[in-house]
């Protein structure tokens, strides 16, 4: 069975623009990317964890905001490797610049011998549906797509 994800894209509406939330991975493999690097804040469930519950443990794991209320279920996506990636929009305003991530620990550089540890989650910020579709890991732009036909762009 494929492994699976779950996670939350937040959205809310300034001005009368849909922008939507994304998170750049921390550690030194992404520290030199941009468009196509970014991704909605999720993560890896186990089978006996609701999915939703999983989205919105990841969504706080990854920034530090704790979310409730109506959420959206989008149609999930198959990523590159396989993954099923599950996903709930949520209007939500969350200071991106306030964000708080996990952290995980890796040997840099490789066969160095020394352990460095490093956010999950480098950076967040908000995009207008058009700008965060460049920015998008190419595989979830579903998600954003799906979005705007429900809430409207």
């Amino acid at each position: 069975m494929a492994k699976q994800s779950a996670g939350i894209l937040l959205y809310r509406n300034i001005h009368n623009k849909l922008e939507v939330l994304l998170v750049f991975p921390g550690g030194p493999y992404f520290s030199k990317k941009d468009n196509g690097s970014w991704t909605i804040p999720k993560g890896e469930f186990e089978p006996t964890e609701a999915p939703l519950q999983a989205a919105i443990r990841e969504l706080e794991e990854e920034t530090g905001y704790r979310t409730n209320g109506d959420f959206i279920e989008l149609t999930p996506i198959k990523q590159k490797g396989g993954k099923i990636a599950h996903c709930w929009a949520h209007e939500g305003n969350l200071d991106e610049t306030a964000i708080i991530s996990n952290t995980f620990e890796l040997e840099w550089p490789p066969a160095s011998g020394r352990r460095q540890t490093y956010p999950e989650i480098a950076k967040a910020a908000w995009f207008t549906v058009e700008a965060a579709s460049l920015k998008i890991n190419e595989r979830q732009l579903p998600l954003l797509e799906e979005l705007a036909q429900i809430i409207g762009s």
